[in-house]
């Protein structure tokens, strides 16, 4: 009989996971490719050519959903679909999900912030029904395509690696891949993939501190949704989100990022440095609850049978003791009661 061996298990093990991350972020590359394929498709057939975002990452969230079921049931583990996603049922993931918002939110008001107090902005406003329509389009379209790139990036396929390597050169891994996945968008330069490296690094680790995606989720829309919709700048080059306020930056590319918008500023690189402590910070509790091995109480049990050699000396000891019992009579007689008079 072979002896187990827990190295050589390990070894496997580890293996396995590799070998799921790399066909889930395959099978991802696959679904980006079809998804953006089947909305145009759709979008031109029925003529919703506004809409062609929101149906691409709905096709694309999809088919994750479909394609990281299907390998967790290779590897043989049941889970149900939230948990493969990375969105566990839990009573604080509103509260998660909200404060993900207000971090992404006051990234990015700090970085717009110095553009508007140094003049660098031009704002212009359309106000028309088409312009709410749109605005109310694009927050959906942001919403859904921040949860499918989540998903992709810190979900099934990031669980994966950190098995197969450890969380910290998981992190590493997919933040250089985040980064580098936005080098083709317009207008990208070292600067933005440097940027967007240290976005990865701060969902990553929003993900690391909850062990879910409801902080990272919302942190990652509210950072588009405040980028595009709120300010109207470029969204990783991409100009599409502007609506009701459209906004133009002008001024040194180190602040303002130019036509990539502020995500290819260096200045955004330390808000984001500033924004990971803070994360950090407030997320101490989530880190406690969610990510900690519950303690066990060690030692031994104490509702154990004495030693036999011990029952029988008590048992030898019992007769003995007995016999030795001495009786206490009263003192007083119990011919009269202790209230008469004593007699001499």
């Amino acid at each position: 009989m072979q002896a187990f061996n827990p190295i050589h298990s390990g070894r496997s093990e580890r293996t396995l996971q590799l070998a799921l991350f790399v066909t889930s972020a395959t099978w991802f590359l696959a679904s980006d490719v079809l998804a953006g394929r089947a909305a145009r498709g759709l979008s031109e057939r029925f003529d919703l050519a506004s809409s062609q975002p929101l149906l691409a990452a709905l096709f694309l969230l999809f088919l994750l959903a479909v394609g990281f079921s299907i390998l967790q049931a290779i590897a043989r583990r049941h889970s149900t679909l939230r948990e493969v996603l990375g969105l566990p049922k839990r009573a604080t993931s509103r509260r998660e999900w909200i404060l993900g918002v207000a971090v992404g939110w006051g990234c990015v008001v700090m970085t717009v912030l110095p553009m508007a107090l140094a003049g660098r902005l031009s704002v212009q406003l359309w106000i028309q029904p088409r312009a709410i329509w749109l605005l109310l389009l694009n927050l959906v379209t942001l919403a859904v395509a921040a949860l499918a790139e989540e998903v992709a990036f810190r979900g099934y396929p990031f669980r994966r690696l950190i098995e197969a390597i450890g969380p910290v050169a998981a992190t590493i891994s997919m933040s250089l891949l985040f980064g580098l996945g936005h080098a083709l968008n317009p207008g990208a330069t070292w600067t933005s993939v440097i940027v967007t490296m240290l976005a990865g690094l701060l969902l990553s680790i929003a993900w690391l501190r909850t062990h879910g995606l409801w902080l990272p989720w919302g942190l990652h829309f509210a950072w588009n949704a405040s980028i595009g919709i709120l300010f109207g700048l470029p969204v990783s080059g991409i100009n599409d989100f502007a609506s009701v306020v459209q906004t133009r930056a002008f001024g040194p590319l180190w602040l303002t990022g130019g036509d990539y918008g502020p995500e290819g500023a260096l200045f955004t690189a330390a808000v984001l440095l500033a924004g990971l402590v803070v994360l950090v910070r407030i997320t101490r509790d989530y880190a406690w609850d969610y990510t900690h091995r519950p303690i066990v109480a060690g030692g031994y049990a104490i509702e154990v049978p004495p030693p036999a050699a011990h029952a029988a000396m008590e048992q030898e000891a019992r007769p003995a003791a007995a016999a030795s019992l001495v009786q206490i009579l009263p003192v007083t007689p119990q011919t009269r009661s202790v209230d008469d008079e004593p007699k001499f």
